[in-house]
């Protein structure tokens, strides 16, 4: 187990930001370096203990993806190492835990596929039968499956916001936005941008959900980022199908009416919960046992989908 890392310190490169997980450093004008660390949020609050592997799980099972989807979109990464865009003595930083990408315009929203009812969308579908205004079929119990996946899109909220459920039109008025000043070379509307990321998540989730089933993992729901080119061409970008935007339940224990126990950093959620603590920030410190079994259960989801044991 490599020693964790909550925050990147790398001089050679210039800083552009720090999100929840990722720090992110510029390379030149068309490539960006994103190093993810092993920094865990829950409820939007990062938690001052970091997850012993979680950065290199994500990164390794992003690419798994990355390989492994690629003959349905084309996605960020330029194969370039990571370990020579930086100064020698910052290798360790970057080692299996950071991607070297193109630089993309990210779309403004998150592309959610849902194939259960779970989560923001139980809460939704309990209060109007629908979820992103979509109707679903009557008497539907928590945690089931759906008749076919369904796009739910979100909004892209700020550190320490909530994203919001959003509609289909919504997400288009919001593409067209980020077009309005965007980049030359596309004639693309937001309506069309938007109906691309549909089709193009819907069909990510559903050869995923495939394969997983197959390795006794059920792919509940997931968020998928996309990003554009100067030609207007559609990307997947930042992370994919990882037990931080997806949400992986054992097979074996599923069934309908109950929150199925999940690959993720659910086990810190339900702790958290326990806890007289009103979800701002700053975070509780967790237990040792805690990030155990949470590092514990990144891991596994890696090996269960990978067949391959964490190098």
């Amino acid at each position: 187990m490599a020693t964790p890392l909550f925050d990147t310190s790398i001089k050679s490169l210039p800083l552009l930001g720090r999100g929840k997980v990722r720090d992110i450093y510029a390379i030149d004008g068309d490539k960006l370096l994103i190093v993810t660390s092993d920094r865990l949020s829950a409820f939007d609050v990062i938690l001052p203990d970091p997850i012993p592997d979680k950065g290199r799980v994500l990164v390794a099972l992003a690419n798994f993806w990355f390989e492994r989807l690629g003959h349905i979109l084309p996605n960020q990464l330029t194969g370039i190492d990571p370990e020579t865009v930086v100064a020698d003595d910052e290798r360790d930083q970057v080692r299996g835990r950071a991607l070297v990408v193109k630089r993309l315009k990210p779309l403004p929203i998150e592309a959610v596929v849902r194939g259960y009812v779970i989560g923001s969308g139980w809460k939704d579908y309990q209060a109007t039968g629908a979820i992103c205004g979509i109707a679903l079929p009557a008497g539907l119990q928590q945690a089931a499956r759906l008749p076919a996946p369904i796009f739910t899109p979100s909004s892209k909220a700020d550190m320490g916001e909530h994203d919001e459920n959003i509609s289909f039109e919504q997400a288009q008025a919001r593409c067209d936005a980020m077009l309005a000043d965007a980049l030359a070379g596309t004639d693309k509307s937001g309506a069309q941008l938007a109906e691309e990321a549909r089709k193009a998540a819907i069909a990510l989730y559903t050869e995923a959900a495939d394969y997983a089933a197959g390795r006794g993992i059920i792919i509940a729901d997931t968020k998928f980022e996309f990003g554009i080119d100067a030609a207007g061409t559609l990307h997947l970008i930042d992370e994919a199908l990882t037990p931080d935007s997806s949400r992986f339940w054992p097979a074996d224990s599923y069934r309908e009416g109950i929150s199925p126990p999940s690959f993720d950093k659910q086990f810190v959620r339900d702790y958290l919960e326990t806890l007289d603590w009103n979800k701002t920030a700053p975070g509780p410190k967790l237990p040792a046992d805690v990030i155990e079994h949470t590092a514990g259960k990144y891991r596994e989801a890696y090996e269960r989908l990978t067949g391959s044991k964490l190098a």
